[in-house]
């Protein structure tokens, strides 16, 4: 039971005019206005940093000095504890790298361990950074489409052997899944260690999102669920999008095999890449029992958004909503109405003037889905919700 007060989630917080690229971006991308648009797109929240956050931040800025610093021990320590409560992971301190957030990371995995040219495989719909990051370093995306099932994502590893041709080197899991929200079993988890083994493929498991689960659901970090993957599994953590401090850019490579700690930390050195101190000294504020404390309260915050949310979707005619497992981030199809792209976005971005993602931008399977950011304050939920049905009003 938290003690946390729920109310802290629904002080609304102007951002506009803080270089907020979720706020201050949405005319210059979507066309929808700064000054009374609704952004749905970019995945952080409008939600502060919990006060432990927050007093450790002010801290380090009173004192002034920015000078080289090094709270490794503290950090590492923070880590480990977070992993071993919230997730049932041991981690030992030496199988933590820090990198400048999980993009970052996605990056370094694929300069460490891959070559141009070699294929990348993803399961789409998904992050639509995965992609940038393998094009812009000369890889090749490797698409295996998911299908839907009950409501979910599902790997379909009965058709994805056959569109391989062994070129491929290395896979990338989002886990839990972003866009859908989708929280793997340990079954799936399985399924997909054989299919990587089955394959020679290293396994890169982006776990960013791995706090941000609802009641009733279960998170299994990779190496849990299947610890037979773990001489070809790189893992990626980071607090950002648990406690809306992605612009510090801290994230983490956690690396159990030798070797591919040894590979991995030869090209950190040669780079000389490491992280910042206030992104630092943030997460080893984060990761604590009183942050653990705030996260439960926001998760239970974001279930009544979710909820809110799904039933006005789904009351508009052709409109459905993925039920969320986990994630701020809906996944709306909207196939069913018949409208084509140019149209469903017309009636989003200038009727109801809401900025969200196009779902083509998540790589096969996007297709006539739109992802909408519900972690925000509850009075826009509920404003987003009005504009909403007013702009498919004619489809009631």
């Amino acid at each position: 039971m938290t003690t946390q007060d729920p109310s802290v989630f629904d002080e609304i917080i102007e951002r506009r005019g803080t270089d907020s690229a979720k706020w201050d971006r949405m005319e210059k991308v979507y066309g929808v206005p700064t000054d009374t648009g609704l952004p749905m797109w970019v995945a952080d929240t409008d939600f502060r940093a919990p006060q432990v956050v927050i007093d450790r931040l002010q801290k380090a800025v009173s004192h002034g000095i920015f000078g080289y610093a090094d709270n490794s021990d503290e950090f590492n320590a923070a880590i480990q504890w977070w992993m071993k409560n919230r997730h049932g992971w041991e981690v030992e301190a030496d199988w933590i790298f820090t990198t400048t957030g999980i993009v970052n990371a996605v990056g370094m995995c694929l300069d460490a361990f891959t070559a141009p040219g070699d294929g990348i495989v993803l399961f789409t719909p998904v992050y639509h950074a995965f992609a940038k990051v393998i094009n812009a370093a000369g890889r090749r995306v490797v698409e295996l489409p998911m299908i839907e099932e009950n409501g979910r994502h599902k790997m379909d590893f009965a058709a994805y052997d056959a569109l391989l041709d062994g070129s491929e080197k290395m896979v990338i899991l989002c886990s839990p899944h972003n866009p859908g929200g989708t929280v793997w079993t340990r079954e799936e988890l399985c399924q997909l260690g054989d299919f990587a083994k089955r394959h020679d493929l290293l396994l890169v498991s982006d776990e960013i999102h791995h706090d941000l689960v609802y009641p009733g659901e279960k998170h299994l970090p990779m190496p849990v669920a299947d610890p037979s993957v773990i001489d070809r599994l790189l893992m990626l953590t980071a607090p950002s999008k648990t406690f809306n401090v992605a612009g510090l850019h801290t994230g983490n490579v956690i690396i159990q095999d030798e070797t591919l700690r040894d590979t991995f930390a030869a090209r950190m050195r040669a780079i000389n890449l490491s992280g910042n101190s206030l992104g630092n000294f943030a997460l080893a504020a984060a990761y604590s029992p009183k942050g653990a404390e705030w996260v439960d309260a926001q998760m239970a915050y974001l279930d009544e958004n979710r909820k809110i949310f799904d039933e006005t979707i789904n009351s508009i005619p052709g409109l459905k909503s993925m039920p969320l497992q986990a994630t701020y981030l809906s996944w709306v199809d909207y196939a069913d109405t018949g409208m084509n792209a140019e149209e469903f976005y017309r009636r989003v971005e200038q009727d109801a003037q809401i900025a969200v993602n196009h779902g083509d931008t998540f790589g096969t399977g996007g297709k006539n889905c739109a992802r909408f950011n519900i972690g925000t304050q509850r009075a826009r939920i509920e404003e987003a919700c009005t504009r909403l049905k007013k702009a498919f009003a004619d489809l009631q």
